[in-house]
């Protein structure tokens, strides 16, 4: 049966909405609708805090170097970020509804293909299959959200609970993932989200309605294209950058084209009568300092929890398990602050609250960035609770601010526009933070080897990745193999404290970016700041 709802008529065309089975007194209960939708975002946040709980233990089982385990993170946010916008594009064509059921599918798949991949490699490129699903789905979401909950303060509840559901992934997924490592193989960390994608996919079938925009422009090909090429081609040059040299003309030239295929892709958006990217939203300041709020609060938590993980077990000699329960508390106060946050912001405001958030961010990383050779767990705590509250300030009102500045038959486009924001700020968080590190990394260990005479494969593994220093400080035992581990640890630690102090720098200068430029409230009129 399908209904128009005339309130529900945007600017540019009619909204219609279809309600497919399971209605109750007619309708469908939009309780269960959010309930279905935080599910699926649940297994996609599930999936980024479980694996970087399993990073040390991939690096022993598949012997992968850290460049890897960054392309083991990235290469899943690189398909994501790149495919959003056509799959928001796209929900808005067809269907919201049914490219959601779609993305499952695929994300199941790759879930599948990457709990049984043998080589880094393999891993890879099932993650970067996974990706696919993870672009069809995530748009949607949000898209779909925006369509069913259209007052404003029943939106903004509605994404604090969706904002919520983020937080909780975050939470249980170190501990889920430290389990499944205590009594399975690493690849039980992927294979868990088949069963809850294909439960997903029953109740999206049977109870999530469809909408989709009927003025929705033919796609934009072109765009997508350089919308894919300019994030992998970027996330390539800086993650290969400690390897290869910051100086060569390789890392050099690709960056250089990464930013040309940027420039490209906004000046062809601007042009084009069937853009990809609506550029347009920008001109709202409402929506173009908060999306950029948003990135750099995920830049921050992403690149920071990269670390964290592989600090936890590495340094501090935490199991996997032992890990993801001290973890917990950065997703557990995320998810309780992200729930009240719309309270706070209809007291103080999005800039004060959004400001605050960001502010706590940056103190999170300057303690850190304190952390020593024989700092303990006590010292690093306070850290992970701030960052985790100033992440939970951020991440609704900023969601709430984007998708509230967005007319409701673009609300593809816009969630589209929204999530690539945040996958971006993601990838860029593991690649930047990580490769910063992996460069102090690399010289400190590369000086230290200087004084030792060691097999050229040695000195690889060794300057390859901490996980690889250990593995042969094990081997040798002993006085020396104590003194490699010191020397590897300490340069880890250095290499974390070099990059948490510029992700600091970053997260302050953002919040001093919100305070001067995002608006305190949404305006009264539907005109946009």
């Amino acid at each position: 049966m399908t209904a128009t709802r005339p309130s529900g008529e945007g600017k540019s065309g009619k909204f219609e909405i279809s309600h497919d089975a399971l209605l109750v007194d007619g309708r469908v209960p939009r309780g269960a609708i959010l309930a279905v939708l935080s599910l699926t975002v649940l297994i996609i946040n599930l999936d980024g805090t479980i694996l970087n709980v399993a990073l040390p233990t991939i690096v022993a089982s598949l012997r992968a170097t850290s460049s890897q385990l960054q392309w083991i993170v990235d290469a899943y946010i690189v398909v994501l970020a790149g495919l959003l916008l056509i799959a928001g594009s796209l929900g808005d064509h067809v269907g919201r509804k049914w490219v959601f059921i779609g993305g499952l599918v695929i994300f199941a798949v790759g879930s599948g293909a990457s709990a049984f991949a043998t080589t880094p490699d393999k891993l890879i490129m099932a993650r970067s299959f996974m990706g696919i699903g993870a672009a069809a789905i995530m748009p949607s979401t949000l898209s779909i959200l925006t369509n069913v909950f259209v007052e404003p303060r029943d939106r903004a509840r509605a994404i604090g609970l969706w904002s919520g559901t983020n937080g909780l992934g975050l939470a249980i997924g170190p501990v889920v993932g430290g389990w499944l490592l205590t009594h399975f193989w690493w690849g039980s960390v992927f294979l868990i989200n088949v069963p809850i994608a294909i439960v997903a996919c029953i109740a999206a079938a049977l109870i999530v309605p469809d909408s989709k925009n009927p003025a929705a422009k033919r796609p934009d090909p072109f765009g997508a294209l350089l919308s894919l090429l300019g994030p992998a081609l970027l996330l390539w040059g800086i993650i290969e950058g400690p390897t290869r040299g910051w100086g060569s003309h390789l890392i050099l030239g690709t960056i250089g084209s990464a930013l040309l295929v940027v420039a490209v892709l906004i000046l062809w958006e601007r042009r084009t009568s069937h853009p990809l990217l609506e550029v347009s939203f920008f001109n709202s300041r409402r929506f173009s300092v908060a999306i950029g709020g948003l990135g750099l609060t995920i830049f921050a938590l992403s690149g920071g929890l990269f670390l964290l993980t592989q600090y936890l077990q590495f340094c501090l000699g935490y199991s996997a398990f032992q890990t993801g329960l001290r973890i917990a508390p950065i997703a557990l106060v995320l998810l309780v602050v992200a729930s009240l946050s719309p309270f706070a912001v209809r007291y103080l405001g999005t800039k004060v609250v959004v400001f605050l958030g960001m502010a706590l961010i940056t103190l999170g990383l300057a303690l850190l960035a304190a952390t020593t050779f024989h700092s303990t767990y006590v010292n690093a705590l306070p850290s992970f609770l701030l960052m985790g509250i100033g992440s939970g300030l951020c991440v609704a009102p900023c969601t709430e601010s984007v998708m509230g500045s967005v007319p409701i038959d673009l609300s593809g486009v816009g969630s589209a526009t929204n999530s690539t924001a945040l996958q971006i700020g993601s990838a860029l968080g593991v690649a930047v933070l990580g490769s910063l590190l992996n460069t102090r990394y690399q010289a400190d260990m590369a000086s230290v080897l200087r004084h030792y005479s060691v097999p050229g494969s040695v000195a690889k593994a060794t300057e390859g990745s901490l996980g690889g220093a250990l593995e042969v400080a094990h081997h040798l035992g002993g006085t020396l193999g104590s003194q490699l581990r010191h020397s590897a640890q300490d340069s880890f630690i250095s290499g974390m404290v070099f990059a948490v102090s510029v992700g600091a720098v970053i997260a302050g200068a953002a919040a001093v970016f919100v305070l001067l430029l995002l608006p305190s409230r949404a305006p009264r009129s539907g005109n946009e700041e």
